[in-house]
């Protein structure tokens, strides 16, 4: 018995220790998957680095931070357990960003499947090792308890072979899987259940578009249920303007900038993944909040990097039209989704064609002061019902640990 496996009532609620693992971070949250509640949850950021530091937040809202120095992934998880030592932890579940088309499910982990997860890391670069160390991590630490990876792919192995399949030749999908694969599934799935449920409607009955705003984006059409097109691809660099990554692209742009720079293909490449986007467009930051204080300064370049996000957000969900019927809700989640009415109101203006009409009062709110439809913030008349839906991938990843167990 671990340190984490402190003794408590009989009858109390079962615990998953939620880990979502990057590439010099360490996300974590201890949750029931019953209601809901995130007990306790953390960050360690800037691992493997002098300035490592451990953020540890109650459920309350109180923080309390502690310096790391120079941790690694196995480190920051002795130091996060060490914080968690009074709670009993009955399973443990992995935020896994790409399973390929080997995995269409959450799967409980053994030694195959965590080298088959290993194997996909060529697919999603940035994030498919750190999620494989995280697990190899967790394992280790924890080799008595279940563990599960939950998939952000996994949603979107309903896209009809139409949208997922690239105009390369066919010996490049049939050998190399080389196809749009999709990510943020797991944000994607929640928000329009969450919306069918706030429309008193089952997810069968509706089409929507969603759009998950964060470092990452990606939009998604979901028509009764299942996810039929997304925006992000092979890789998450596909698709919008992001944090830092560039999104859609000419390929014949990477020749180019290797004839006239000199530059290495995988430098180019981890320019476009790690120095583009906003932070590229603007030279200031990634963060959308900043860019927006700094337009208002006068700043032009953030201004325009404000402006390219919105618009390239608006041209995607418009495309995304083309795998519904109709569309019954457009719904906003993700840190800048959730948050941002200046990116809402602008993201809209470019999409009159569909005919939203904001609610200024509804929208500052985000939502949340709507009487009839929480988080609605267009209007009682607008042609298109635009809501507000906050994700919880955190809930989602530890309720497919606790099913998965009990099935």
């Amino acid at each position: 018995m671990t340190s984490t496996q402190a003794q408590v009532p009989s009858d109390r609620h079962p615990l998953v220790l939620v880990i979502n693992s990057g590439s010099s971070s360490l996300k974590f949250a201890l949750v029931t998957p019953e209601g809901g509640e995130i007990v306790v949850s953390g960050l360690a950021e800037r691992l493997n680095s002098p300035d490592a530091l451990l953020e540890i937040k109650s459920a309350e809202g109180s923080k309390e931070s502690y310096a790391i120095s120079t941790a690694g992934h196995a480190e920051a998880l002795d130091e996060m357990l060490r914080h968690l030592s009074s709670y009993h932890i009955d399973a443990v579940g992995h935020r896994v960003v790409n399973g390929g088309e080997k995995f269409n499910a959450s799967i409980l982990l053994d030694d195959d499947s965590e080298t088959a997860i290993a194997a996909c890391s060529d697919i999603a670069p940035v994030h498919a090792p750190a999620n494989a160390l995280g697990i190899h991590v967790a394992r280790k630490k924890f080799p008595e308890l279940p563990q599960v990876a939950v998939f952000d792919t996994a949603f979107h192995q309903s896209i009809p072979e139409h949208a997922f399949r690239y105009g390369v030749p066919d010996e490049w999908y049939e050998t190399h899987r080389v196809r749009k694969y999709g990510f943020h599934g797991t944000s994607h799935w929640f928000v329009s259940t969450q919306a069918a449920a706030l429309l008193r409607k089952s997810p069968e009955e509706l089409q929507v578009l969603t759009a998950h705003l964060g470092n990452g984006s990606s939009v998604c059409a979901i028509r009764e249920g299942k996810s039929v097109d997304t925006s992000m691809g092979f890789t998450p660099l596909e698709g919008l303007v992001m944090g830092t990554r560039c999104g859609d692209i000419d390929a014949n742009v990477l020749p180019f900038i290797q004839q006239r720079t000199g530059l290495p293909l995988s430098e180019i490449i981890d320019i476009l993944n790690k120095k583009s986007g906003l932070l590229g467009i603007s030279g200031i930051s990634s963060d959308m909040r900043t860019l927006l204080a700094a337009e208002v300064s006068g700043n032009e370049k953030a201004r325009l990097a404000v402006e390219i996000f919105c618009y390239k957000l608006a041209r995607n969900l418009l495309a995304l039209t083309a795998a519904l019927d109709r569309v019954d809700a457009l719904i906003f989640t993700g840190g800048i989704g959730e948050n941002s009415s200046v990116v809402r109101h602008r993201t809209l203006d470019h999409l009159r064609i569909l005919g939203p009409v904001l609610d200024p009062e509804l929208n500052a709110s985000n939502g949340a002061s709507a009487t009839d439809i929480r988080g609605r913030i267009s209007t009682v008349d607008s042609r298109l019902l635009v809501l507000v839906v906050p994700t919880n991938e955190e809930l989602v990843i530890a309720r497919e640990t606790a099913n998965l167990l009990h099935s």
